[in-house]
């Protein structure tokens, strides 16, 4: 199969949002990957709308992938990330995932164009006595920043956490913030994470910059920086 071809059936970009116009416009690219159901987006929806707002006039662009799952998942990371050079050149990549979609991103994340990973309640398992654990390898050189509900009965935060805790000893900038009584979902607090997001992804593709408490949370030592508490009205206020 060529290269440029979709490595799994359904893989494609979606519509783009936020910086328009010719490739020359587009300094940075975000690619959504959502969980396994369309009838359970997580904040993926109000994410896109989000980074379009808040960074088409710093050149980025968004694009949804379809829904998928497992390997597919993963595979349609690593075409789009292709797609993305191809259509935009030689940007930033940021593969920002809910549920599977995280899971997907984490371990996409080795591609070449790929700056920074966002992951969203991201569905681990827990390595048995006969498993591996999940890698980590791929994270080196990359912003890494996960977001889990406390109170997630789907993915259990604590297996995000151990991955965290592996990935900083390879990777300095990675980050893990708590989302206190919520759930799988992130819907209880999702204004406070859709807000943690775009400042993350804004950061990492666009401007460098971080808000305080980013900031504080890719410096701290663990486990203090892979347990940040996200705290209530986050966004309300922040500076860029």
């Amino acid at each position: 199969m060529a290269q440029h071809a979709p490595p799994a059936r359904g893989a494609r970009l979606g519509r783009a949002v936020g910086a328009s116009g010719s490739g020359s416009t587009v300094s940075g690219v975000v690619l959504l990957l959502p969980g396994t159901s369309r009838f359970t987006p997580g904040p993926v929806r109000a994410l896109a709308r989000a980074l379009g707002r808040a960074g088409g006039a710093e050149g980025l662009v968004a694009h949804t992938l379809p829904h998928g799952a497992g390997a597919v998942r993963e595979e349609q990371a690593r075409w789009a990330a292709d797609e993305a050079v191809r259509r935009y050149g030689d940007v930033p990549v940021c593969l920002a995932g809910y549920d599977a979609g995280g899971l997907a991103a984490l371990r996409a994340a080795g591609h070449e164009a790929v700056n920074s990973v966002l992951a969203l309640a991201p569905c681990l398992g827990r390595a048995d006595g006969a498993g591996s654990p999940e890698p980590v390898k791929q994270l080196a050189g990359r912003q890494v920043l996960i977001v889990h509900g406390t109170n997630d009965a789907r993915s259990d935060p604590e297996d995000s956490f151990l991955l965290a805790a592996r990935a900083k000893k390879a990777n300095r900038s990675t980050c893990r913030f708590e989302v206190h009584s919520d759930g799988h979902s992130l819907a209880e607090h999702q204004a406070e994470v859709v807000a943690l997001a775009v400042d993350f992804v804004l950061g990492a593709v666009c401007s460098g910059r971080y808000s305080r408490p980013v900031a504080d949370a890719l410096a701290a030592p663990p486990p203090l920086g892979l347990r940040m508490p996200l705290a209530s009205g986050f966004g309300r206020s922040l500076r860029r």
